[in-house]
């Protein structure tokens, strides 16, 4: 069975669409997703790469066009919670080494898709720890441990390596996957990577 990753941002609209369609692929290929957190400011600064909200600005038609791609993923795969984030772009860095925490603590799923939730089905401020701290509470997550964790340097290295690892491995933004050591970037191709799994296996 291949190895496949999903490298993701909270801040990335397109991981979290991404990570609503997974379910159903690893459900039709047999295969779990590996999620990896990155930190995509991290990736942008060591790639000179930018945000497609700073790159595409003053580009005429090309973000009206973005949107209706966007459209278009939401009815094709029956997405219903999803809202655009006014507070955007948030800054992630708190909610990403939370992730590790997460994972530390053994509740790293729960803490993705309820981070997810708060950031995209029921958009909040999440740079701001009080609103973040809230938000874990609401979850039931362990929020007081998750933010003792997140000031260790264990945590804030481990988002540092795995963000420069995904750079070195050829990623320039977020959502990328692996499968196996063939990469795949955008949520647009999760329909390659399925191929790809497929194939594989």
């Amino acid at each position: 069975m291949p190895k496949v990753e999903f490298l993701f941002d909270f801040g990335s609209p397109n991981a979290y669409l991404s990570h609503l369609v997974i379910p159903a692929i690893e459900k039709r290929q047999g295969v779990t997703f590996d999620y990896v957190p990155i930190l995509l400011g991290g990736v942008f600064k060591l790639t000179g790469n930018r945000s497609p909200a700073e790159s595409n600005a003053g580009i005429r038609n090309k973000p009206e066009y973005q949107k209706l791609e966007t459209e278009r993923f939401i009815r094709q795969h029956g997405i219903t919670r999803y809202k655009p984030n006014p507070f955007f772009p948030v800054i992630t860095l708190m909610a990403m080494r939370g992730a590790f925490a997460a994972r530390k603590l053994g509740v790293f799923e729960r803490y993705v898709d309820e981070v997810y939730r708060h950031m995209w089905a029921e958009p909040k401020k999440l740079d701001d720890p009080a609103v973040l701290k809230a938000a874990l509470i609401e979850s039931g997550l362990p929020a007081d441990r998750l933010f003792e964790l997140v000031q260790t340097q264990e945590i804030k290295d481990q988002l540092l390596t795995e963000t420069q690892r995904a750079v070195e491995r050829g990623t320039f933004g977020s959502p990328t996957f692996f499968v196996d050591d063939e990469i795949y970037f955008g949520k647009d191709r999760l329909r390659d990577v399925e191929e790809a799994i497929a194939a594989k296996k």
